[in-house]
């Protein structure tokens, strides 16, 4: 029986092609000798004439004498044409079967070469397809030969032994040939499952803030924690209203932004409360029997001035948690903590790198400080990219499990090539193998001015944004679409596996350029592209050289 790895193959809840990838890996299970090794759904990213090239091999078996055996698997159905097999994916994108893996083939001879020079290696390769009889093999592109299809599926075992004979062995070669792969490159089997391990793996490093800061036991209670984007403020939140709900207290959670405050109401515990701060004024003043009227000028502005004239109600809680506190007012403050009731505990969650809105930082005396720069949800290239960008004094810990793929630029010059540049964006997350919820197009520009927000799609692809409008519960409404689309600023709070961050442009890198980059780069949990101006991309390349 032949080792695989990961061996954790078969708990992985994958579709389709995927899915026939581990039927396949059943078969070569039982069917191969103990002697060989399958690696399967290695993916690597290399850098190349200015492009980030993303390549798969479906299995790799390693051999003890050294030799490799790459098995490019290809399901469904396939087109032959006067150019060789064609595999389509989706309406538009076509792509030349034996291009894919002689590119593969060069790739992978191209890394081996430079990790061990001057060994000769030997590498053979096999093109498997289990759904698809081909009618003219000698019009495929490839040696029949190198041919597994419908037809002789049953062979697959003897074609790889055939390949890879036990005999002579070279132990050494192979111990290195299998670290190289299991060191230099990722071995899950697609994009979807390692967002889905990425996301485990990240929550439970994160966590750490959570456990510890909840350790903490003084009086008065009130507990500052100036952390990082990605340091885990918002497990520690819901970990805090999760205590107090089960102690019978009573929790409230305040942050600025509404699309923060649905988020989080989505997944705090049942009976917490979840509010913007400008929600709260409005609700304790319809409670006073004052009612807002918004269709006046500035009416915000007063809303919240009468609510600081509001003597304390009953509206009493025994727990305050304020997120986003990098963007309160320092006004704000007594009128939240006066509904805290005598003993209650106060959590003030911020990161000044966040503040996006022209204020006065918050004073808070004789609160304790906990501090946090330890990012561990951002890949290490973004962060390292990040940090050129930043103040010495303010740089980023790096406390991914991910390293990541470095940051793909794509200019652009006028409205047209904006679009075309960020529906680029979309063409290569997809290729990526990133699935669309798992992407977020998130705009540099504010509401008003974003050319791409008026969109309603992007070539077939269509948009997923905020109309502006919430139904009769408060819940806000969005328009029909198949990839979200949202503000630096309503995104703020959120993240995604793959982030694009489109319509950036500035005339200077100042303060305010220097924060909307970091919050909308620290998005991203996996993958970002930067769709930014001409001027804008040349001075951050001088910023980052």
């Amino acid at each position: 029986m032949a080792r695989i790895i990961p061996s954790d193959w078969r708990a992985l809840e994958v579709s389709g092609a995927a899915a026939r990838e581990i039927e396949t890996l059943a078969l070569l299970e039982h069917r191969l000798p103990a002697y060989l090794t399958i690696l399967h759904g290695v993916h690597w990213s290399r850098f190349q004439r200015g492009f980030t090239v993303v390549g798969e091999i479906d299995f790799v078996v390693i051999a003890p004498t050294g030799r490799i055996l790459l098995i490019e698997q290809k399901s469904g159905f396939l087109e032959e044409t006067p150019e060789g097999l064609v595999k389509r994916y989706g309406a538009e994108n076509r792509k030349r079967v034996a291009h894919q893996i002689h590119r593969m083939i060069d790739a992978i001879r191209s890394r081996l070469a430079r990790a061990n020079p001057g060994e000769s290696i030997g590498i053979d390769y096999l093109l498997y397809c289990p759904d698809y009889t081909i009618k003219n093999k000698t019009t495929a592109g490839l040696p029949e030969e190198r041919i597994v299809d419908l037809s002789a599926r049953d062979t697959l075992p003897q074609r790889i032994v055939e390949a890879l004979p036990d005999q002579p062995a070279n132990p050494e070669l192979a111990r290195r040939l299998y670290e190289f792969f299991a060191g230099e490159l990722n071995l899950v089997p697609d994009t979807a499952t390692l967002v889905g391990r990425a996301e485990q793996l990240v929550t439970r490093m994160s966590g750490g803030l959570a456990t510890w800061a909840r350790r903490l036991d003084f009086d008065p209670f009130r507990l500052r924690v100036s952390a990082t984007a990605g340091s885990g403020k918002t497990q520690l939140a819901l970990a805090v209203l999760a205590d107090a709900t089960r102690a019978g207290r009573r929790a409230r959670y305040v942050c600025y932004n509404r699309p923060l405050a649905d988020h989080v109401a989505r997944v705090a515990p049942t009976g917490a409360q979840v509010l913007t701060f400008h929600q709260l004024c409005e609700r304790q003043l319809r409670a006073a029997g004052l009612v807002p009227d918004f269709r006046q000028p500035n009416a915000f502005e007063e809303l919240v001035v009468r609510h600081a004239a509001l003597e304390a109600s009953d509206d009493w809680v025994d727990e305050l948690v304020v997120d986003e506190g990098q963007d309160f007012d320092g006004s704000w403050v007594e009128p939240l903590l006066r509904d805290l009731k005598p003993g209650g505990r106060a959590w003030w969650l911020e990161d000044p790198m966040q503040q996006l809105y022209e204020r006065t930082p918050v004073v808070l005396s004789d609160w304790v400080v906990l501090r946090d720069s330890s990012n561990y949800r951002t890949p290490r290239k973004i962060l390292d990219y990040l940090n050129r960008l930043v103040e010495p004094d303010r740089r980023i810990e790096a406390a991914s499990p991910l390293e990541g793929a470095d940051v793909e630029i794509l200019q652009y010059g006028d409205a047209t090539e904006l679009f075309e540049k960020t529906k680029r964006a979309l063409t290569l997350a997809l290729q990526g193998r990133f699935r669309k919820q798992d992407i977020a197009i998130v705009t540099f520009a504010g509401r008003e001015k974003s050319k791409l927000l008026a969109q309603d799609a992007l070539g077939a692809i269509r948009l997923k944004s905020f109309t502006g409008r919430y139904d009769l519960f408060g819940t806000p409404q969005f328009s029909e679409g198949e990839i979200l689309c949202e503000t630096v600023f309503r995104f703020k709070g959120q993240a995604a596996p793959c982030i694009v961050l489109t319509e950036v442009d500035f005339d200077t890198l100042d303060e305010r350029a220097r924060r909307k980059l970091f919050v909308g780069m620290t998005r991203a949990s996996m993958k970002i592209f930067l769709v930014i101006s001409q001027p804008a991309a040349e001075i951050l390349l001088a910023q980052t050289q």
